[in-house]
């Protein structure tokens, strides 16, 4: 077993493992941290516990320290020059003429480096941008490109459902997502139904698509024959939620009638497959 502390960081809601070194700490500490970006401030997510060791991608990095009085000032005016700086980069890029979309600026912990977020549509040659940076913030400078989904991330905003979007409240990677998540429940391939504020695909549609998938399988095939008590019948649709089937069926009269069925009363060799995935992309069609 390894002795780990989890520690978070401002825009992620991932929990990354460190060594807490004989330290106690307590959830929502503040912690300093070395990490592949240098020195970096962090709150505790998971205090002092012990993991498996398969859990843990080795060797650790040790925790610094507790965050001082002195280091909550430092991430307070790192965070309060972020303004200023997009406010420039904004201007120089305009300037330069650069066609991107800047989202967010962030300073490493020991201002050491200046990190710019954009979105653009292609490549940018911000070679230029990014000496006349150097000059004024007198930092290394480092331009990130993001993506939609990031940028939604970053900036946080409502989800279609009314609530802050799961990017920002607790998803801590971005997942697959496939048009034919959506088939398979059934839902309109509408893309402004069926996407988020980010412009892809919603997140959502993957929560209870294991659930749906397995279902899925085990229902009669649309336009298939199927016999019932009622006798034999044509399925004309699926509700995957309460496990049923509408079928239409042919009464003694010679009239058709249309029942629903609980799947355990219908009798069927034609199982549904998996929808067609060869649209299967992470973005719905325009």
């Amino acid at each position: 077993m390894a002795i780990i502390v989890g520690i978070k960081f401002k825009g992620s809601n991932k929990v990354y493992y460190f060594d807490p070194q004989g330290i106690e700490f307590a959830e929502g500490d503040g912690v300093i941290v070395e990490t592949a970006r240098g020195q970096e401030y962090g709150t505790v997510a998971l205090p002092n516990r012990e993991v498996e060791e398969k859990e843990v991608v080795s060797p650790l990095k040790p925790v610094i320290r507790k965050a001082t009085a002195e280091d909550d000032k430092q991430l307070e005016k790192n965070l309060a020059d972020r303004a200023p700086a997009l406010k420039t980069i904004r201007e120089k890029a305009a300037q330069l003429g650069l066609g991107m979309k800047l989202v967010d600026a962030e300073y490493t912990f020991d201002r050491s480096k200046l990190i710019f977020y954009f979105t653009a549509d292609g490549r940018v040659d911000f070679r230029e941008l990014v000496r006349a940076l150097a000059s004024i913030f007198k930092v290394r400078i480092e331009l990130r490109q993001i993506y939609e989904r990031d940028d939604a991330k970053m900036r946080g905003a409502l989800a279609p459902c009314g609530r802050p979007c799961c990017c920002t409240t607790h998803l801590p990677d971005f997942e697959k997502v496939s048009i034919k998540m959506a088939k398979m429940q059934g839902l309109s391939l509408n893309p402004q139904k069926i996407s988020g504020v980010c412009g892809r695909l919603l997140c959502c549609l993957k929560y209870e698509n294991d659930y749906y998938s397995e279902v899925f399988k085990k229902m009669p095939k649309v336009g298939s024959k199927v016999h019932t008590a009622d006798g034999d019948g044509v399925v004309e649709s699926n509700d995957l939620i309460k496990q049923t089937s509408r079928v239409r069926v042919l009464t003694k009269d010679g009239s058709y009638d249309v029942k629903t069925y609980a799947l355990e009363e219908l009798k069927t060799t034609a199982r549904q497959t998996e929808p067609d995935d060869s649209a299967d992309e992470d973005a719905p069609e325009a």
